[in-house]
């Protein structure tokens, strides 16, 4: 739910805010007041592009905040899958705007645009004249069945759009692997060149670093030679070695440890400090010995440490990548020597994977089908309950095998007369502005129970509509407000009494500036603004008996 919004420095806003509540929330306002001002706050927020003109005259930026409280456990999860904060069940979206740039934030941290507009799908909904003209489309149409039809469309649908992943795939090795006679004799002679190469190399895993480690010894053999004889030396037992003097420093300590029972223990250390010398001594010693210089050893690990490295700058950076490279170009070798059988054996793949996602196509459009029907009958009666007295309403589906996608084969058309005795004719031939926000409110009505947004926005619900038809559009707006959080801006008494929160905005004059503010209305203030919208040049105590009169009835209206 949208819990409040705040706007400052933003085109006639000085700065205000609005805290909306659960239900059907509705803004009045004379004509040029800025209403649209706050839908296009509310748009700017949610990732609209901004402009520098919007900024205040003399403000170094503009700012918007939203507040939305989550409760819906689906909403939740659907934002940490888009690994965004929620703080205690809140989240706030803030954007400033500046002089050639702008910042949104999601609880204090900074987004991309794309991931604000993924996360304002989820929080709200805003259907304004655009929104309604996307009725006329047949993609959004198809969209709208399959919400209808709900868990059981969808599964069948996550069951195709696996089984379709894997038919592109085997169209897409068929395609690449299309090569002719005279490309197919290249590639395996290139093929079988590079695994004789590699396989008469014999090489083992781990073998280039073993190599690399007795390439260096043998080339630093004489270094290491005079390193590890002077370490003899000055760890041996000759003239000024470390051992020499630990056992001159043995000895004394012998000599005087019978008279102190604490220097038993220093002897006893020197012992096995001396005793350690030993060790490392003749260790070093055994080294020593063997550190000789091998010349055929060098040539032979020399020659292999280059074939080695050869190998490498033609394969792959290790032995691993190498060994990878030659299992795969006798993969290559094994398809391309019975090329026609391997063809044929991919052929019969993507045709089967092909067939069996046709089949579940077909389950699919029969899903469809059933639920095109249901939907049509629940939309004729909100249409009629909208003041659509002698409408017809279908659903049209058609299926096409060559159009199959990863969503099915199918093409969902709306069909409707709104006349006795004229023919079914799609929307975009036949619903005017004012009616497509009636269907689309039908729609919204009709799906209330199955739509995961709480926050629904209508701008200009009540264009084109006036009289018994605005009741009508105001008695089905209730009743969606019993499961969503609505906000509409409105020019209908008709629509404004149904209201569960009344905003009135307003603009003045401060300081010799135009400013627009929006405040909460109620009780006698909210008649006031009901016999504004009904009255003409002035209101008299009738127009406001008749505002008293629509308020009471819509309050009568909504308890049912």
């Amino acid at each position: 739910m949208l819990q409040s919004l705040h706007v400052k420095n933003l085109a006639l806003i000085d700065e205000t805010e609005v805290i909306f509540g659960e239900g059907l929330n509705i803004l009045t306002g004379e004509t040029g007041a800025g209403k649209s001002i706050i839908i296009g706050s509310i748009n700017l927020a949610l990732g609209a592009k901004a402009d520098k003109d919007m900024i205040r005259t003399g403000a170094e930026y503009a700012l918007v905040e939203l507040v939305f409280t989550i409760e819906r456990q689906s909403q939740l999860e659907a934002i940490r899958q888009l690994e965004l904060p929620v703080e205690d069940g809140q989240v706030i979206l803030q954007r400033r705007i500046m002089q050639g740039r702008s910042v949104c934030k999601v609880c204090g941290e900074t987004v991309t645009a794309r991931q604000l507009k993924q996360l304002s799908e989820i929080l709200i909904d805003i259907h304004g004249q655009h929104e309604h003209q996307s009725l006329l489309q047949a993609g959004r149409q198809l969209e709208i069945l399959d919400a209808y039809a709900g868990e059981e469309l969808s599964k069948k649908k996550e069951s195709l759009k696996e089984i379709y992943r894997q038919y592109r795939l085997a169209k897409e090795e068929l395609t690449e692997n299309d090569v002719d006679e005279e490309t197919r004799k290249r590639e395996m002679a290139l093929a079988e060149f590079e695994c004789q190469e590699i396989e008469a190399a014999q090489l083992r895993a781990g073998e280039d670093e073993e190599t690399e480690q007795t390439y260096q010894k043998l080339v630093n053999g004489q270094k290491i030679k005079e390193a590890v004889s002077a370490a003899h030396a000055l760890c041996g037992y000759e003239e000024n070695g470390i051992g020499s003097s630990v056992g001159r420093a043995l000895r004394e300590i012998k000599a005087v440890s019978a008279y102190d029972d604490e220097l038993k223990d220093l002897e006893s250390q020197l012992l096995d400090i001396d005793a350690l010398l030993n060790d490392y001594n003749r260790t070093i010693a055994d080294y020593l010995s063997k550190l000789e210089f091998d010349g055929e050893l060098f040539d032979r690990t020399e020659k292999r440490l280059n074939l080695i490295n050869h190998l490498k700058a033609k394969y792959g950076n290790s032995i691993e990548e190498i060994l990878a490279y030659q299992a795969k170009s006798e993969q290559m070798l094994d398809k391309y020597r019975d090329y026609a059988a391997y063809r044929m054996e991919l052929a019969k793949k993507a045709d089967t994977l092909r067939k069996k996602a046709l089949a579940v196509c077909g389950e699919i459009s029969d899903i469809r089908q059933k639920y095109a029907g249901l939907l049509a009958e629940e939309m004729k009666k909100a249409l009629v309950d909208l003041n659509f007295q002698e409408v017809s309403f279908e659903i049209q589906v058609t299926s096409d095998e060559e159009a199959m996608s990863s969503g099915g084969f199918d093409k969902a058309v709306f069909l409707i007369s709104t006349n006795t005795g004229e023919a079914l004719k799609e929307l975009a031939q036949v619903a005017s502005g004012g009616e497509l926000s009636r269907i689309m409110l039908a729609l919204k009505t009709v799906l209330a129970d199955k739509d995961e947004i709480e926050t629904l926005i209508f701008d200009e619900i009540d264009t084109g509509i006036s009289g018994k038809t605005a009741w009508k559009v105001s008695e089905k707006m209730g009743i969606l407000g019993k499961e969503h959080q609505l906000i509409c801006i409105t020019h209908l008494p008709q629509i404004a009494a149904m209201a569960d929160f009344h905003f009135c905005i307003e603009k003045h004059v401060e300081d010799n500036r135009s400013v627009t503010d929006i405040r909460p209305i109620e009780g006698e203030e909210s008649i006031e603004e009901l016999a504004r919208m009904l009255g003409g040049a002035s209101i008299t105590e009738n127009v406001l008996n008749n505002a008293r009169e629509m308020k009471d009835l819509a309050r009568n209206t909504k308890q049912y």
